[in-house]
Parts: structure tokens; C-alpha cells; sequence
């Protein structure tokens, strides 16, 4: 995604004009414009220059942000432009033209209502000459109007271009009520001229001076609020940036204190206690507890040794470290982060669309509902002067800001929020679609489980003691690399077991090992294994099959035909796994965890957390054939072969039924998924589900999968990051309603609809004053997600009930479905297999071949549907015939364009 800073947009409207404008352009696939950043995501092959004069045609103004480039040419750093980028340069602007325009406009209500109504004194030059007081009124009111002549430039300029915005509203209400007002003056300097001061004096009472100027000074206010507001949205960004280093110390010889920007991969650079880490790098010398809370949010320090990663912006603590760089400038963590965030500002959730598109319609509306009360009023028989107050009312009152910024302001607060929080959502629509996982399946090694096997139960034989059983089994195991020789290792280290050398040392594939240790021929392995050269008493073996049924690994080990003991290890549970399976639960979502190991093994660790379904025994890439059955709701009664245990009635067992719980989503059938996991095996998963969830000490590849970064590794943030996306999604029904039911109430009572009715009538200066506050009240109301905590769950409760289309997970929600379609390589219709290869245009990304996919996967008659980027196609196995037309017109409007179907 290339991203444009876009300059000259006041309203919804303008960001709805610049869209439609880039989208015309040949070779753009998508785009999204942030009212909020003033920003602009562009994907396709189109040119930066052809986008660039698209929007200049529009109106407006447009360059490359790209703070590479710009720190470049101005000799700083990345972090530096990034910063400059998110400035507030609005605010103060703002603030200096209201502080002058509320001068002159005191002074002009003083004359307009103060002298004209209640008789206030006025120097005697005016006493007795109407003209005068008006002249001055106009002079003041220009004054006013050329302080703020930004809204009649940008609103009248946005009009020759027919695409009106909010400040077309603001210019129109402004200079009709100036140039009425200027009417009445010629007229009232005629009468004077006439008839006397005395004949012209009531004409002063006709003016509309005072709200010309006040219309202005007014949605001035509103606009430095919504600023200030918009502003303090990205606080949480801007202090990420503030904590990395604007220098560093790296050893060339000596040592050197060098501009961040000058780090190069492979300097050796020192921190000192108290300092921030300036890059990414690898310790080489020292030992210190470092402060990871501004990447993670995890408030307790990480012990660093030789050989551990350091993150840039985290704080050492303790003692001196010399480290080696291993990623600087935009590579390292922090700007990875920051990055992430920009770009999640630059797309748009689903629920905004609903909004854009009242938004692109509404001024032009707007107008057209102004000039119909105007002639409707003039029909009934009132003055010119009550027609056109009423109509200039439904002018200033009229706000397709709060429409526009309701969805943009709450995604960034939560964006904003989720990254201190050590939880990144990529895009605004995985945020959006977060809150609404029915499912979530959970990958078991590194996901549910540490990853790293430890050492759990020590059994010493009888007549042997645990140190005797240790240095054997240490001196054996030292040898090879497996997983469980490395966790007895690292156990025999922490017990300061000494090595013993073993010789003649050899190892059985798939049985155990043999060496001679202190003369001793030693043996390690399993039970088969090493019941043959030694005695298994019925005991041993008993405890044994306890730990084997615990999800634990026996290891046996013997000296010649004597048995030393076993020895149990296990790739052990996250402590806080059981904590999150029950948040989920609470949150009204089911959990399923999904291995490649064995029954027994899966079903001791679900037990363990609480998670009430598994499936075992899956192969890598049956994964993503598992999420997309769930999706899709394709149930049968037989289990998936061999991995589950099952009822009587054949289905997989435990599926807990709370009918009601879960709401459908934007298919005809099926579940919201969400795949959480971390290896390469899992990235098939990520991409397919409607959320895929790599938790941050995962593969890079899962990582890039993925929709929603979990940066601590910590299982109790996806129910974390769960309750900021459904605290985001109220957020913003909290806005749209708002911003609609102000502009359904506010423009009926500004066009004068209840004067027959109830007599309330609106002066126009009450509808700027209206019309600067919704703005600030949405911005404000989405402020209030900086005080939301993602991790308190007192809160907890299920989505809400729908009153149709609901189903529950039934027992035995997964089938063997998927692994007999990918042991035959398709679906079979009437004995034979149809494919269409598709050759589409577009696709840039993962992204992009999980929107084709679902989009292909959701058509009748098409039973899977294989989605490459970089080869540009679509193999679709079909069950029944399925037209060209439905496969071209399914991956058109996801906005790809097909080439061929072959």
C-alpha cells in the first residue's frame, strides 16, 4: 500500500470526492482516505503522478508520505519525520484566528444587539444616524469574514468542482446572511435619505450582520476543538516515538556518540543503566533486566543475557550492555509498530461505509433541503428576511463532519490503545472484525503450551538416587538435539549436575540411545526399548502410564541390565492459559484446539486449560481446511479420523450448546473465526480465517499472515484484544447514532418544521453553535477508549442474542470432510472432479488471496478454492457446475479484475 498525505479537506465529503476521484484512475485496485490523518492508502499499479494530479482535480492537494524520503532530503531521521508528520500544526492556526475573530466579533455584537436592543451607548458621532451604525456593523462583519476566509475558498472552490462540502454549508449560510444584510443596508441608506434616521432606524433590526460573523467565529471553535481532539488521538503513537533515542553510543575503535540515523547493521553499541536501547540488536557482553512495557505493555522487566534480543525504545534497568545492531531505522520493532498503526489509520472498517456513502450525498442535500424551506416559507406568506434565516439554519446546523470522523477517530484511539497494550491490529477491518469471533481455534505448541519441553516428574528405581538417574540420563542426552534431550539438560544444569563424557555413544531412530559412561554401557529411551536389556517393575510402569496419560513423555534410562528410573517431560502449559480459555468462555465464545499430536497428549493439555474441544492428529496443512469447515458450518456425523473422542452419536464430544450465544456472520452460514497460532504451519490457518492471530515470539511468516499482532506472547490477550475491538465497535454505534440523530432532529427544527406545532424557531447563530459541538462530542466521545482496559475482565459477557438466523455450534462441529477432500485433492461431484483455473488481476498480498478465496468459497457448487498472488490465479474445485459469470462477477466485486477462466 503506497500512502498520500491529502491536503484540503474539511468534511466527510471531501474525503468521499477524493476516493471516488483516485478509484476513477486506471490501475488503482483500492483506496481509502482518513478524514482523521488527512491521509490516503492507495493499492494498485497506478502511478503516484497520475494519482496525484486525480486529486488535484478534485480540489485538493496531494504528496507521497513517505518519511523515508522526506527525512532524506531534509537530513533527519525516519522517527523524526514520523513525528513531524503527526504534529499538530492545525491547533495553533485555529487558535490564533478565533482569539481575533471573537475580538472584532465582540464588538460587533455590542453594536448589532447590545446598542440596537438594550440602548448601550455609542460614541455621538453615531447617535441619530442608523447608516453609520450599519456601515460599521459590515466592516466589522468583513473583517471577520476575511479572518476566516479558508471557508469561503475551500467552500466555494469545492462547489465548481459539484463536489459541495462542509465548508460549501458554512461559505453559503455566511454570505447569504452578508449579503441580505448588505440589501437591507442600501435600502435602509435610501430611506434615510429620504424620510430621515428616524424612518430608517427599524431597518437596523433587519440586519443579519452579527450572524454572518458569529456563524463563522462559531464552527471556528468547533473546528479547534475537533482539532485539539483529533489531535490527542494519536498521544499514544506520538509517546512510542518520544522514547526512542535521539543518539547512540557505538564502539568504532572508541567509543562514539553518533545521531541515531547513522546506527548501521552490524555496530557494536553501549547501554548504560538508565538508557534507552537506541536499535534492535543481539547482546553480546553484560546482564541486565530491561523494561519491555512501551513495545508490550508487560510492566515486568525481561532479564537480558548473551545472546537474547533487544528491542529499541525499551529502557535497561540495571547493568551495562554491549550489543551488536541487528535491525535500524524503519526495520527495527518500534517503527514496525508505528508503521503498523499508520497503516491501519489508512484503511477503513466495514461499519464506515454505511457513513461515506450518506456522506457523499449529504451536502448536496443539504442545499436542496435549504432552498426548499426557503420557498416553501416565502409560499406561506412570511418575509424574505424569516424565509432566508430559516434556511441558512438548515445550512449551519447541518454536520457531515461527525458523520465522517464517527468511525476513523474510534479506530485510531483503539489502534492507539491495542499498541500500548502490546496488541496491534494491521487493518481497521480485522479491529472491527475481532469483536465478533464466534470461535476461536487455538494452535497447541507455543500457542496454548511454552514450546519448550521441560523436565516435570523425576522417578528414581529403588536403590537409586535422583542425582545417579541425572548424570546418566545428562551425559546421554547431551549428545543429541532433540527437544526432550534439551529440557533434561537444562534441568541437570539448574540441579549443577557435572557431565560425565560418553563414549561409543549411538543413537536408534525412534527408539533411544546407547553410551558408555564410567565403564557402563547406559541406556535411554522409551519402555519397549529399554525392557529390553533391563527389569520394568509393575509399579514404575504404572506411574509411568499416570504421567503417559498426562500428556507426558516417559524416558527411561538404564546401566547395564540395571533400571535407573524415568524421567517425565513435557511441553508444559502457559500459566496463564487456563485464565484465558475461561475469559473466552465468558466472552461467549467456544474454543477448539487444534494439534498434530496425539489424542492422548491434546486432550491431557485441553483438560488442563479448560478448553472443551480438540482436534488431534492433524497434519500442517490440514489446518486451513479445518478453519474454513467451521466457517462454512459443513458438519457431518463422522469425526475427523482417528483425532477425536467421540459420543455414541459419532460426533466430536464437549461442544458445549448455549443456543443463542452467537450471531451469524455476513454469510448465509457459518461461524467468525478466529485462528490463533504462531509457526509456519499456522499461516495457511491465519490467512483463512476471518481473524488469524500470531502472538509475537511467533515465525516472521506467521507474523506477516496474520490480522492482529499479539506482541507479549501472552494467550490472555486475544480475549484482550476481543474486548477493545467490541469496546471500538460500541464506541462507534455510539457515534453514528449520534451524528444521524443530530442531523434528523437538528436540520427539521433549523427548517422552522414545529413553529405550527410547539412555536420553536432557530436563530441561525444556535445552529453554528450546534454544528461546531457535534464534531467535538464524537472526537470526545471516542477519547474516552484511552481510559478503556482491555485486561479487566469484570466485565465480561456474551454478544447479544439475535432473534433469527442464530445456530449454535452443535456437538461435533468438525468433520472428517476436510482430510478426505485433501487426500483425493477435491471434491468429487458424480464421480468426477471439476476445476476452473481463474486468472486474475490485482492481487498484491496474502490479503488480497484471503478475499478472493472467501469470495469464490462462498458461491454455491464450489467446494475449495486455491488463491495464489504471485501467480495471479484461482484453481476452483467445483461439486456442480458453476457458470463463468457467478466466478467473474464474485471476484469483480471484491474490486479484482479477471482475465480468463480456463
Amino acid at each position: 500500500m503506497e500512502q498520500y498525505l491529502v491536503t484540503g479537506m474539511s468534511c466527510a465529503a471531501c474525503a468521499a470526492r477524493v476516493e471516488k476521484a483516485v478509484n476513477s484512475v486506471e490501475g488503482v485496485d483500492s483506496c481509502a482516505v482518513s478524514l482523521l490523518t488527512n491521509s490516503m492508502g492507495v493499492e494498485g499499479s497506478a502511478s503516484a503522478d497520475a494519482i496525484i494530479k486525480a486529486v488535484t482535480d478534485a480540489g485538493y492537494g496531494a504528496r507521497l508520505k513517505s518519511a523515508s524520503t522526506e527525512a532524506k532530503a531534509a537530513g533527519t531521521s525516519s522517527m523524526a519525520a514520523a513525528e513531524e508528520m503527526l504534529a499538530d500544526h492545525e491547533t495553533p492556526v485555529l487558535k490564533r484566528r478565533l482569539i481575533t475573530s471573537i475580538g472584532f466579533l465582540l464588538i460587533l455584537m455590542y453594536v448589532s444587539m447590545g446598542h440596537t436592543m438594550w440602548g448601550w451607548p455609542l460614541p455621538a458621532f453615531f447617535h441619530g444616524n442608523a447608516v453609520a451604525i450599519g456601515l460599521l456593523q459590515m466592516v466589522l462583519t468583513v473583517i471577520v469574514m476575511v479572518i476566516n476566509q479558508k471557508f469561503f475558498i475551500s467552500g466555494f472552490k469545492s462547489l465548481f468542482h459539484r463536489a459541495p462540502n462542509m465548508d460549501t454549508l458554512v461559505a453559503l449560510g455566511s454570505a447569504a446572511s452578508f449579503v441580505y444584510s448588505l440589501v437591507m443596508l442600501f435600502v435602509m441608506t435610501r430611506v434615510q435619505a429620504d424620510e430621515g434616521a428616524h424612518a430608517a432606524h427599524h431597518y437596523l433590526h433587519e440586519f443579519y450582520f452579527e450572524s454572518a460573523a458569529m456563524i463563522l467565529t462559531l464552527i471556528t471553535v468547533g473546528k479547534m476543538l475537533e482539532a485539539k481532539s483529533k489531535g490527542r488521538t494519536t498521544d499514544a503513537i506520538k509517546g512510542l516515538m518520544k522514547l526512542a533515542p535521539k543518539t547512540a553510543t557505538v564502539v568504532r575503535g572508541e567509543e562514539v556518540v553518533i545521531p541515531i540515523e547513522e546506527v548501521q547493521v552490524g555496530d557494536r553499541f553501549l547501554v548504560k543503566p538508565g538508557e534507552n536501547i537506541p536499535v534492535d540488536g543481539v547482546v553480546e557482553e553484560g546482564v541486565s533486566a530491561v523494561n519491555e512495557a512501551a513495545l508490550t505493555g508487560e510492566s515486568i522487566p525481561v532479564d537480558k543475557h548473551a545472546g537474547d534480543a533487544v528491542s529499541a525504545a525499551t529502557t535497561n534497568l540495571s547493568g551495562h550492555l554491549t550489543c551488536r545492531a541487528t535491525k535500524v531505522g524503519e526495520d527495527t520493532t518500534l517503527s514496525q509498530i508505528i508503521q503498523m498503526v499508520s497503516d491501519a489509520a489508512a484503511t477503513k472498517a466495514p461499519i464506515a461505509k454505511i457513513a461515506d456513502k450518506v456522506s457523499g450525498i449529504f451536502v448536496p442535500t443539504v442545499i436542496g433541503i435549504a432552498i426548499v424551506t426557503f420557498v416553501i416559507w416565502m409560499i406561506a406568506g412570511q418575509t424574505i428576511g424569516f424565509a432566508l434565516a430559516r434556511a441558512i439554519s438548515v445550512l449551519v446546523i447541518s454536520c457531515p463532519c461527525a458523520l465522517g470522523l464517527a468511525t476513523p477517530v474510534a479506530i485510531m484511539v483503539a489502534n492507539g490503545k491495542g499498541a500500548k497494550s502490546g496488541i496491534m491490529f494491521k487493518t481497521a477491518a480485522s479491529l472491527e472484525q475481532t469483536g465478533k469471533t464466534d470461535i476461536v481455534v487455538l494452535d497447541k505448541t507455543g500457542t496454548i503450551t511454552t514450546g519448550e519441553p521441560k523436565v516435570t516428574d523425576i522417578l528414581p528405581a529403588e536403590g537409586v538416587t535422583q542425582k545417579e538417574l541425572l548424570e546418566t540420563a545428562y551425559a546421554l542426552e547431551i549428545k543429541r538435539e532433540h527437544p526432550l534431550a534439551k529440557a533434561v539438560s537444562a534441568y541437570a544444569e539448574t540441579k549443577q549436575i557435572a557431565v560425565k563424557d560418553a563414549h561409543d555413544f549411538q543413537i536408534e531412530a525412534g527408539n533411544g540411545l546407547h553410551g558408555t559412561v564410567d565403564g557402563a554401557t547406559c541406556y535411554g529411551g522409551n519402555a519397549e526399548y529399554i525392557g529390553k536389556v533391563a527389569a520394568i517393575p509393575a509399579s514404575l510402569s504404572e506411574h509411568a502410564a499416570r504421567l503417559s496419560g498426562e500428556g507426558k513423555t516417559p524416558l527411561y534410562f538404564a546401566a547395564d541390565s540395571k533400571l535407573l528410573g524415568v524421567i517425565a517431560v513435557a511441553d508444559v502449559q502457559k500459566e496463564e492459559a487456563p485464565e484465558a480459555i475461561k475469559a473466552l468462555q465468558n466472552l461467549g465464545i467456544q474454543t477448539v484446539m487444534l494439534t498434530g499430536d496425539n489424542e492422548k497428549t491434546a486432550r491431557a493439555i485441553a483438560s488442563k486449560v479448560g478448553v472443551a474441544n480438540v482436534i488431534a492428529n492433524v497434519k500442517p496443512n490440514d489446518k486451513e481446511s479445518v478453519v474454513r469447515e467451521l466457517q462454512n458450518n459443513q458438519l457431518t456425523d463422522t469425526p475427523l479420523s482417528g483425532s477425536v473422542r467421540t459420543s455414541k452419536t459419532g460426533r466430536v464430544s464437549g461442544m458445549p450448546v448455549t443456543e443463542g450465544d452467537l450471531e451469524w456472520h455476513d454469510r448465509d452460514h457459518g461461524y467468525v473465526v478466529t485462528m490463533v497460532g504462531d509457526g509456519i504451519n499456522d499461516s495457511p490457518a491465519l490467512t483463512r480465517a476471518d481473524t488469524g492471530m500470531a502472538i509475537g515470539a511467533g515465525t516472521d511468516i506467521a507474523i506477516d499472515a496474520a490480522d492482529v499482532v499479539l506482541m507479549k506472547s501472552r494467550l490472555t490477550d486475544v480475549p484482550a484484544a476481543i474486548r477493545l475491538s467490541r469496546a471500538c465497535l460500541n464506541n462507534i454505534h455510539q457515534n453514528l447514532f449520534w451524528a444521524f440523530f443530530y442531523n434528523v432532529c437538528g436540520i427539521p427544527l433549523a427548517a422552522g418544521l414545529f413553529i405550527p406545532v410547539t412555536g420553536w424557531e432557530m436563530n441561525p447563530m444556535f445552529g453554528a453553535a450546534a454544528m461546531s459541538l457535534s464534531s467535538f462530542f464524537v472526537v470526545s466521545n471516542a477519547l474516552r477508549l484511552n481510559l478503556f482496559d482491555p485486561f479487566d475482565a469484570s466485565h465480561d459477557r456474551p454478544r447479544k442474542k439475535v432473534s433469527k438466523g442464530v445456530e449454535t455450534l452443535p456437538q461435533g462441529a468438525v468433520s472428517d470432510r476436510v482430510k478426505s477432500d485433501v487426500a483425493k485433492g477435491g471434491i468429487e461431484a458424480g464421480g468426477r472432479e471439476m476445476t476452473k483455473t481463474i486468472t486474475i488481476e490485482g492481487m498484491m498480498c496474502a490479503h488480497c488471496e484471503k478475499t478472493v478465496k472467501g469470495a469464490l468459497e462462498a458461491l454455491e457448487g464450489v467446494a475449495e478454492a486455491n488463491v495464489s498472488h504471485e501467480k495471479g490465479e484461482a484453481v476452483v474445485t467445483l461439486s456442480e457446475d458453476v457458470s463463468d459469470e457467478v466466478l467473474t462477477k464474485a471476484v469483480t466485486e471484491k474490486d479484482y479484475t479477471v482475465k480468463a477462466i480456463a
